[in-house]
């Protein structure tokens, strides 16, 4: 099992989860997040335009099987990518167990259904 996690831009945040849907990846958490990177947003407040040095962005988290890092990690990556500087990151972190709290259920079972897989 793997932890995917991307940072991308809040505008690209729904073109990213359409396109998860997409390939069944159907459960994740994200964030609204700030960082600071070569990406400056400025901010317009009563007319007048205030420079940040935070730039928001959105933290996706996603447990997936080994057999699904790859798609999943090319789904993030086609769908928030506009070229320009500040489309964000992805992170594949391994990840030890997962346990299926109401079951007890242990490991890649414990991320789907087993009746999915049918």
């Amino acid at each position: 099992m793997k932890k995917v996690e991307a940072i991308i831009r809040k505008t690209k945040f729904e073109d990213v989860k359409d396109a998860l849907l997409a390939i069944d990846i159907e459960w994740f958490s994200y964030y609204d997040v700030r960082g600071i990177g070569k990406s400056r947003q400025g901010r317009i407040y009563r007319g007048v335009v205030y420079d940040t040095s935070s730039i928001e962005r959105v933290l996706l988290s996603i447990i997936v099987r080994d057999k699904n890092v790859e798609k999943t990690v090319t789904a993030i990556q086609k769908s928030a990518q506009t070229g320009e500087i500040g489309d964000g990151r992805i992170f594949v972190v391994p990840v030890e167990d997962a346990i299926r709290i109401r079951t007890g259920e242990r490991g890649d079972i414990a991320l789907y259904n087993a009746e999915q897989e049918k």
